[in-house]
């Protein structure tokens, strides 16, 4: 009987065209997650852990290898007992850090919004763009608009400046390279230099100024947010119609954002910059 040759599976399938087509889960990453999850429980030995998850040790040994070598459980010697790694604990962490920053901004974003009258966000540095995480927007008709998900070029972005300013040389450096300076309007500054110096005015003020950089009639002032070592996480900023954020009214609201990111910054158990 003859068959057709198989066609090579293709790298980069698109999530939902595999709805149908794939297994409900991979057995062994289950497994693995099985064993985290018991030994998160408390800790205990293969033949225990065995026992529990009714599977052979040898093959449970192999799981226990592989998370050993990754840093996600630990043995020991005395008592033979596996206990969960310092890795489970970094990964952990990532995501109490996310959700904390999050959850701490949301009334201070409310608060900053209604202090001001303007859209109030929330944003992180990822792959050298602003990633907006929050957003609490004015009910005024005209607004900026950034739902979470949305990214940015930094250079462009009140927010972006905001923690560009705060970064080493060597790190600020990586990502301009890495990004070029994209020309959005007529006042996006493309010259790395100007940039340098106007982030250099940022570091030195203590916040940041998108003025129609990246959208035609609309301003952004920023300031950074620190975590724990004085270290930029985030950046906090109101954004608007240049109508309503004229240059009358900027002391008035870079004192609002510097104020708010103070406050998110002890709410996260941070330290702010010495300027």
């Amino acid at each position: 009987m003859q068959t057709e040759p198989m066609t090579p599976r293709r790298r980069g399938r698109p999530r939902g065209s595999l709805k149908d087509t794939r297994p409900p889960a991979i057995k062994s990453l289950d497994r693995a997650i099985d064993v985290l999850e018991r030994i998160g429980a408390g800790g205990t030995t293969l033949s225990l852990l065995a026992a529990d998850l009714d599977e052979s040790p040898s093959t449970l040994y192999r799981v226990l290898l592989t998370l050993e070598a990754r840093d996600l459980v630990e043995f020991e010697e005395d008592g033979q007992i596996w206990h969960m790694g310092s890795g489970a604990f970094r990964l952990g962490s990532t995501f109490l850090r996310r959700t904390n920053l999050v959850d701490r901004a949301r009334p201070i974003l409310r608060r900053l919004m209604e202090e001001t009258g303007e859209t109030a966000n929330l944003g992180v540095e990822r792959g050298g763009q602003v990633l907006f995480l929050n957003q609490v927007e004015t009910h005024a008709h005209i607004r900026a608009f950034f739902p979470p998900g949305t990214v940015s070029a930094m250079h462009a972005s009140g927010i972006g400046k905001a923690l560009l300013c705060t970064f080493d040389p060597a790190r600020r450096d990586r990502i301009l390279d890495a990004h070029p300076l994209e020309r959005f309007t007529p006042r996006s500054l493309t010259d790395r230099a100007a940039l340098i110096a106007d982030l250099d005015r940022c570091a030195a003020r203590g916040y940041a100024v998108d003025d129609e950089e990246r959208n035609e009639g609309m301003r952004c002032i920023a300031a950074a947010v620190c975590d724990a070592q004085g270290e930029a996480v985030a950046g906090l900023s109101v954004s608007g119609p240049v109508a309503r954020l004229a240059d009358t009214d900027l002391p008035r609201l870079t004192e609002a954002v510097r104020e708010a990111a103070a406050q998110l910054t002890r709410a996260i158990g941070g330290i702010a910059q010495a300027r």
